[in-house]
């Protein structure tokens, strides 16, 4: 095949590709700039193309290029993010990875694939130097502490948590204990459980209340950002880097909450793990170590074991972090707490929507406790918050108003056919076979949480599961 129907072949390829894709000669001179790198760096391609990457990226040092390192000392570097201007000055953040294409011993070219995380990048500088401010400028109150968390975002306590399932009570007594003390927490919890609701109490009910609360939710920023948002940067660490405070800085002394922390990366978490361990931090790029007295609370939406076994949560980083241990129950594990949920979510909502409900008909709270409520309280709150939104003079929340998912999920009890004639152990395992089979749907196939429901150990479960037949165990 002709050298110029292979060129046209990559000219196809990388146009399909969502990442930029820019690549070089052996001397620098760009042979292909697909359309995603050009909007990605606001620049023409024939601005690019013909050109030396570094007359294409005046404002980029040589010592700081990942293509000059490529080329000239064919070493490859992958996932480095960057801050550069481009050929019109505009800034620019990406995540780059640049790979030499060696022949023979020679470099002949330069691939570099880069994703652009300009806008991410801004949103996290914001948030942190929003975060440093709000804490300069925290409302105390020398009895009830901040009366707002850092940012103007409301606090909750434990008045903000309704419920009077004696699990659920039990759950709330054990968090209570632990805003008594210093110890690390680790909560479980579905989502829509509440699991803030429950660490900004722990919080704001212990010693630490009138010091900082900051959480992060690990899954929502990339994993090349959040080693700097956590622990900082130093100028130079990376270009386009600078001096700049992380959130265990600026917890001293508080709270930080790691939101979905078995989100964040392998390698991260055993850094995280050294920070628990030694109590101090070292910004990224940087050889200080800075003292840091910080509480964790770390929270999960599955249950840690199996996070463990899919190697998403490092083992030896649970144990650190599970000293006090809170596993918040499913709505659907709470259904007689529905009426009292129902009428704080009816009594918040009528101030907001200007609204007169006085109550929730019995028939909308039976046909509420009839649903498997996936997305928990929340989901719960949602459907009030709709069907006050959306009323008009009535008085009264009825079942017709009550928007209910068309998939709704509803909960069947086991039915137990018993005759006088049937043996009682025949019986007896009849009905715990039909509990346990209820248990497993109920928990979606999720052995762990099953496990949980039933207050049985997971290796006992797994054995019944396969003595009955259920799910093919």
């Amino acid at each position: 095949m002709k050298a110029e129907y292979y060129k046209k072949i990559i000219d196809a390829l990388i146009e399909l590709v969502d990442e930029g894709v820019y690549i070089v000669d052996k001397d620098g001179i760009g042979t292909h700039y697909n359309e995603a790198m050009a909007y990605m760096e606001k620049v023409n391609k024939e601005d690019v193309l013909g050109k030396k990457f570094h007359e294409a990226f005046p404002d980029f040092s040589m010592s700081e290029s990942t293509m000059f390192r490529a080329l000239k000392k064919k070493a490859p570097t992958l996932k480095q993010q960057q801050t550069y201007k481009n050929f019109y000055g505009k800034e620019i953040t990406t995540i780059n990875s640049t790979v030499p294409i060696i022949v023979n011993g020679e470099t002949v070219a330069a691939v570099e694939v880069a994703k652009d995380i300009t806008s991410i990048r801004q949103m996290s500088d914001t948030l942190l130097e929003l975060q440093e401010g709000a804490l300069e400028h925290v409302l105390e109150d020398k009895e009830k502490g901040p009366a707002l968390t850092p940012g103007g975002i409301r606090r909750y306590t434990f008045d903000d948590i309704y419920g009077q399932n004696p699990q659920f009570a039990q759950v709330v007594e054990r968090a209570k204990k632990a805003a008594g003390n210093d110890a690390s927490v680790f909560i479980y919890g579905e989502t829509g459980t509440g699991k803030e609701l429950f660490a900004q109490s722990i919080h704001y009910h212990g010693k630490r209340r009138n010091m900082p609360f900051i959480a992060q939710n690990c899954a929502a920023i990339p994993e090349t950002l959040l080693e700097g948002i956590l622990f900082g940067t130093t100028k130079g660490s990376f270009t386009g880097a600078v001096d700049r405070a992380g959130l265990f800085e600026q917890a001293n002394g508080g709270t930080l909450l790691l939101d979905e922390i078995s989100a964040m990366p392998y390698d991260l978490q055993s850094k995280l793990l050294r920070v628990l361990q030694e109590s101090y931090i070292r910004r990224v790029g940087g050889s200080r170590d800075i003292p840091v007295n910080v509480r964790i609370i770390a929270t999960v939406n599955e249950p840690a074991e199996e996070l463990i076994e899919q190697g998403k949560l490092r083992p030896d980083l649970y144990y650190r972090l599970n000293i006090i241990n809170i596993s918040i129950p499913s709505l659907k594990e709470r259904l007689d707490d529905i009426p009292l949920l129902a009428e704080r979510f009816l009594e918040k909502h009528n101030k907001r929507f200007g609204k007169e409900i006085w109550m929730v008909s019995d028939g909308a709270i039976k046909r509420l406790q009839h649903y498997d409520y996936p997305g928990n309280v929340r989901e719960l709150e949602n459907i009030i918050e709709q069907a006050v939104s959306m009323a008009d003079k009535e008085h009264v929340l009825t079942e017709k108003v009550l928007n209910m998912p068309s998939a709704a999920r509803k909960l069947k009890q086991p039915e137990i056919d018993y005759t006088s004639n049937q043996p009682l152990d025949e019986y007896m395992a009849a009905v715990e076979a039909r509990i346990i089979k209820d248990a497993f749907i109920r928990a979606n196939g999720n052995i762990s949480r099953a496990a949980e429901m039933l207050q049985i150990k997971r290796q006992t479960l797994q054995h019944k599961l396969k003595k009955y037949h259920i799910a093919g165990q």
